[in-house]
């Protein structure tokens, strides 16, 4: 791809629709402690044969803009969270950033990259202030998720799988695999995707599980299982000009049982929507 294309495509591009402990822990609770650094050490093996065959990239480029983020949360009486945010993004032969992501990217085999990766859930999580029914519960926080990710790009579709660990709060993990696909249109460029996400059990009970101590006559104690949540999105990037761009993205998410039958929520679905803006240099 050439020319006005390929910088629509580039400037398009951009990685999605994000800290207590217990005092006392088990030899499980120990492993899941570990399992953020197993799973780096695991994608760094992978990757191992193709740090020896580097190739020249393109030079490193940088940008920054900002966007408005609306996210609807599961929780009941929950209002609808808008954000204005700053925006930066970094590319370069072994670094992506786009914040709040952060890839380590060890060089191709073939059709197939292997990466590091560090994100801040910036939407996971509530404070008990946020609705009338969540008086009484504990502060749930976001975390930093580290792991490994794989991306297959290929003439169908690019096909990802990602593999992340809590550092702190939950101590629970997430295994996503996805499709996405680009189609240019002149300036414009629509890329959907569709991804299955599955949440283990200690993730669930976390955001969405009801301590003894936080029962009520209306709100039952409930312990959360593992899950699967089934996301659908679509992406609108427009190319300004050879450095400016603009994007819109909506995105949904139909929830796993797990999730729904929590007390704390009463909604079967979540949805997002993205505009921002962005310069590069």
């Amino acid at each position: 791809m050439r020319g006005r294309d390929h910088r629509v495509l580039r400037g398009a591009r951009h990685n999605a629709s994000g800290f207590s402990m217990p005092h006392h822990r088990s030899a499980s609770a120990r492993l899941c402690l570990r399992r953020p650094a197993l799973l780096l050490g695991a994608a760094a093996l992978l990757a191992a044969s193709a740090q020896a065959q580097e190739v020249p990239s393109a030079a490193p480029s940088w940008g920054v803009g900002g966007g408005v983020f609306y996210v609807r949360k599961p929780y009941k009486g929950y209002d609808s969270d808008t954000k204005v945010l700053p925006w930066v993004s970094y590319e370069s032969e072994h670094f992506s950033i786009q914040v709040p992501q952060i890839d380590y990217k060890f060089s191709p085999v073939g059709p197939v990259s292997f990466r590091l990766r560090a994100r801040y859930a910036l939407n996971d999580g509530y404070d008990a202030s946020d609705s009338p029914n969540l008086a009484g519960m504990a502060d749930r926080d976001a975390s930093v998720w580290l792991g490994a990710a794989a991306v297959w790009k290929n003439d169908f579709a690019n096909v990802s799988a990602e593999l992340l660990g809590a550092t702190g709060q939950s101590k629970g993990s997430k295994f996503t695999i996805g499709l996405d696909r680009n189609f240019g249109f002149g300036s414009f460029v629509l890329t959907p995707r569709i991804a299955a996400v599955y949440a283990d059990r200690k993730y669930v009970d976390y955001y969405y599980g009801v301590r003894a101590a936080e029962a009520t006559a209306s709100r039952a104690a409930y312990d959360g299982r593992s899950t699967t949540n089934l996301e659908l999105g679509l992406r609108l990037g427009y190319g300004i000009d050879a450095r400016q761009s603009l994007f819109l993205d909506v995105s949904g998410t139909r929830l796993g049982s797990a999730i729904k039958d929590s007390p704390l929520v009463d909604r079967s679905s979540v949805g997002g929507v993205r505009v921002g803006y962005l310069y590069r240099f």
